[in-house]
C-alpha cells in the first residue's frame, strides 16, 4: 500500500512533514504485522500448530504500537482538532474511524482468550478479522480521513499538531521503546518473508 503523502508544512523556514503523512508512515508498520498475522492463520489452518510467542509478540505490538502509540495520537490530537467548530467539513468520519478502533481493541482481545484457551478457532477467527479491519480502516484513513483533514487544517493548526504528537511519544513511550516496536514489526515482518519464499 502507497504511503499517504502530502505537501510538506513549512515550520520555522525548514519544511517538514505534516500529520497525516507522519500517521501515514507509522501504518505501514502496522501492516507488516498484519501481513504476517495472515500468513500465520493461513499456517494454522493448513494444520500448523498455534505459535503462541508469535501471537504474544503481535499482540504486544499492536496494544503498544497500533494503538497506545498510533491510534492514540490519532484520538487525542487528530480527531480532537477535526472535531472543533472551526473546522469545516462536508463529512465528519470521525465517529466511524473511534468505533473501528473499538473494535479492533476487541479483536485483540479475542487474540488473548484464544491463546488462553488454547483455542486455534478463536485466535484465527479475531486474528483475521483484526487484520481484515484494520486494512480497510488504514485504506480509509489514507485516502480519505487524511486528505481531508490537510485541507481543512489550517498550517498553524498543523504546526500545532506536529508538537502534541512529539510530547504524546515523549510521554507514553520512554528512550528506545519505540525502536524496540519497530524491530518487533520488522523481526515478525522477515519471518512472514522466509515464510512466503521457502
Amino acid at each position: 500500500m502507497r504511503v499517504y503523502q502530502s505537501e510538506n508544512t513549512e515550520i520555522g523556514g525548514a519544511f517538514m512533514k505534516k500529520p497525516t503523512e507522519m500517521l501515514s508512515e507509522e501504518h505501514q508498520h502496522i501492516l507488516k504485522v498484519i501481513d504476517a498475522m495472515e500468513t500465520e492463520c493461513g499456517s494454522i489452518e493448513s494444520g500448523k500448530a498455534v505459535d503462541s510467542e508469535f501471537f504474544r509478540d503481535a499482540v504486544d505490538f499492536i496494544r503498544n504500537y497500533a494503538d497506545r502509540f498510533h491510534h492514540s495520537k490519532e484520538e487525542d490530537i487528530l480527531f480532537k482538532e477535526l472535531c472543533k467548530d472551526t473546522v469545516q467539513l462536508h463529512c465528519n468520519p470521525v465517529e466511524q474511524m473511534l468505533y473501528e478502533h473499538d473494535l479492533g481493541r476487541k479483536f485483540v482481545k479475542g487474540i488473548e482468550e484464544g491463546l488462553k484457551k488454547g483455542s486455534k478457532t478463536k485466535v484465527v477467527e479475531n486474528a483475521r478479522g483484526y487484520s481484515e479491519l484494520l486494512r480497510e480502516h488504514i485504506y480509509k484513513e489514507d485516502n480519505v480521513l487524511y486528505p481531508m483533514a490537510d485541507m481543512a487544517l489550517g498550517n498553524e493548526a498543523q504546526k500545532s499538531m506536529i508538537k502534541k504528537f512529539k510530547e504524546a511519544e515523549e510521554k507514553k513511550f520512554s528512550k528506545g521503546t519505540k525502536e524496540r516496536y519497530l524491530d518487533i514489526a520488522n523481526k515478525l515482518g522477515r519471518r512472514n518473508t522466509r515464510r512466503k519464499t521457502g
